[in-house]
């Protein structure tokens, strides 16, 4: 349990230091413009939607209007016994508007929903198109729950303001103007009265609207927070992990903090605005006893005039007036909450890719060089969230390598083997010199013509949770069955496949952890060889395996290797010694370069890293 809570109170630490630094929500210059930009390819549903609200709002005036009516012209007439033929006339022209209002209510939501539901939709696949555009490093220096939370939980924390606020805003405003009009129009000495405490509602309600915006901006980073120990905990993975550790209480303990601090976020949000309308239902329900004891000054004749009806009337308007005053400032209050959330979505709508594509790119059917030739030109490369004065992970790295060869790069873990695949793929852009791929500099190719003509198998398969056919698929979505049928025999898998009772429909699991890791590797190298790459890049490919999956992987990468460029990144060098050329890096730069037999003979770095690996013991 002592390890657990060490677990629990680094969480909370954790947890305490982001609230600190998110207690307000990033500021996005001209933020309410761009929420309004949101609106814009929706003009004629909105306007359909404004003369919808207006028109409710005209003959939303004239039933109160009627009560006037109804009392002084139908009930008690200034002369003879209640006018009820008149009075028959006044009721059924005020149901007759409440039908027209319902439906018109009806339509206005349809409308409404329609064009909120289409924004916040559109705004998620425009957070999501831009996640997708961003380069590598985001995503290693970013929680996945984080990012997730972004696009869920931010997104749908809009919802209600994306909906509701054009015809909230709009018919309770004129609601609340057709009701002042309507009240001025019947007595304007009550009027006075009714509204003489407004302005200093609006000033409170913006000082609220400011203690619940910064709330919701911690309460969304707190349900960040959650989204991320959901993903790491609750995977396969996690889990797998947790359970080989016994620290499942220890996790539960993490989400009981975490959860505890939404939990008193949530509250405190919800509460900070019920002191402010409690104050406000005093405020209006107080009203009518105080329009009472005017009207009776007024009916006495010491302030004016006024009638029994007009009386009706006017109490009606006021306390029809409550309920659109009352969603107005809960909306203004929702769109400050809502304000803090928008601003941490167009902060991520803001950012900049690192690796941009240049507007002249060309595709590399277009180069001037061969297809598969891959060549680096004194290349230099830091990782972005490296320190300035840490040594870079390439330094002054140059080769090149032609099409069709088999060239493997070794060396030390963390010598810089890997970040020349990604450099190759331009997952990355180099910090110096020039990556160049068929003859062109990548940054001259489009991003999507270079991807289009590599294929990688890193030591990480990743499979989705679907079918064995789906997983092969998305590397060709046209792909016929015979066609995957080929690359699975080409990969060694398509005997194994075949001995699942559901065949290519058999669903792999999460990741794919129904399948064994070599079973996991020779689906990823049969996925490679249906897109069919010109360039093959193995980063350890076969490392996590066992001696028996080893050879039955590298057998299968034998036969995807030829007739195509094939970098490998290796650890275990018994699997590249037939190489055609094999490189040795050391501290970012290359130190040796040959063929098996001339790096033994050489005596460098290569001669001592086989001997240790075959000896089965590290050198002194």
């Amino acid at each position: 349990m002592r390890g657990g809570r060490s677990v629990g109170g680094a969480a909370r630490a954790d947890a305490e230091a982001l609230k600190k630094q998110n207690a307000s929500a990033p500021r996005i210059p001209h933020l309410f413009r761009r929420v309004l930009a949101l609106f814009r390819p929706h003009k004629i549903a909105i306007s359909f939607t404004v003369a919808v609200v207006l028109v409710t709002a005209a003959i939303s005036v004239i039933p109160p209007l009627l009560v006037e009516s109804a009392f002084d012209v139908g009930l008690f007439p200034p002369e003879g016994p209640p006018n009820l033929e008149a009075l028959g006339v006044i009721v059924g022209a005020m149901v007759g508007l409440y039908v027209v209002l319902a439906a018109l209510g009806v339509w206005q939501a349809y409308l409404t929903a329609t064009v909120g539901n289409s924004v916040m939709g559109a705004l998620r696949v425009q957070l999501f198109q831009r996640l997708q555009a961003m380069e590598l490093s985001f995503f290693t220096r970013t929680k996945t729950g984080v990012i997730q939370s972004r696009l869920q939980n931010d997104v749908g924390g809009v919802a209600n303001a994306l909906t509701n606020t054009v015809s909230s805003v709009l018919g309770n405003t004129v609601n609340v103007i057709a009701a002042f009009v309507a009240m001025v129009l019947i007595s304007w000495q009550l009027t006075v009265v009714a509204i003489v405490l407004m302005p200093l509602l609006v000033i409170v309600q913006r000082r609220v609207g400011q203690v619940r915006a910064r709330i919701a901006g911690q309460a969304q980073e707190s349900l960040s927070d959650m989204s991320a120990i959901t993903q790491e905990t609750l995977s396969v993975s996690g889990m797998l992990l947790s359970k080989s550790f016994n620290r499942q209480q220890a996790e539960i303990e993490r989400y009981s903090d975490a959860n505890r601090t939404q939990i008193g976020l949530q509250v405190r949000q919800a509460m900070s605005g019920q002191g402010f309308f409690a104050l406000v239902n005093i405020f209006m329900s107080s009203i009518p006893a105080v329009v009472y004891l005017c009207a009776g000054l007024l009916i006495t004749g010491r302030l004016g005039d006024i009638t029994a009806g007009a009386i009706v009337a006017f109490t009606t308007v006021q306390s029809r007036l409550l309920f659109p005053l009352t969603s107005l400032m809960r909306v203004a209050l929702d769109l400050q909450t809502s304000g803090a959330l928008f601003a941490r979505i167009f902060e991520y709508l803001d950012l900049k890719p690192a690796i941009t594509e240049s507007p002249r790119a060309i595709d590399v059917a277009e180069a001037p060089g061969p297809l598969g030739r891959v060549r680096f030109e004194h290349v230099s490369f830091r990782y972005p969230d490296a320190a300035e004065e840490s040594r870079p992970t390439l330094d002054d790295v140059s080769f090149t390598i032609d099409p069709g060869e088999f060239a493997a790069f070794v060396g030390p873990s963390g010598a810089g083997k890997t970040t020349i695949s990604y450099l190759t793929a331009r997952l990355y852009d180099a910090t110096g010199g020039t990556v160049e791929f068929a003859g062109s500099d990548v940054r001259a190719l489009t991003q999507g013509s270079v991807i289009d003509n590599i294929g990688i198998v890193s030591q990480e398969t990743y499979l989705f949770h679907a079918t064995i056919a789906e997983n092969l698929r998305y590397a060709k979505p046209e792909a016929t069955d015979a066609e995957i049928e080929v690359a699975a025999r080409a990969a060694n898998i398509h005997d194994t496949i075949a001995a699942f009772p559901e065949g290519y429909e058999t669903t792999v699991g999460e990741r794919g952890y129904r399948l064994s890791g070599g079973e996991k590797q020779r689906l990823a190298i049969a996925r490679v060889l249906l897109k069919d790459p010109a360039v093959m890049l193995l980063d350890e490919a076969t490392s996590a395996l066992d001696s028996l999956s080893e050879r039955v992987v590298q057998r299968a990468l034998d036969t995807a290797s030829q007739g195509r460029t094939t970098i490998a990144i290796a650890h275990r060098l018994s699997t590249i010694v037939g190489a055609d050329r094999i490189l040795v890096v050391d501290g970012g730069t290359i130190v040796e370069q040959g063929t098996h037999e001339q790096l033994l003979a050489a005596g460098g770095v290569y001669a001592r890293m086989y001997r240790e690996q075959t000896s089965g013991h590290s050198a002194p």
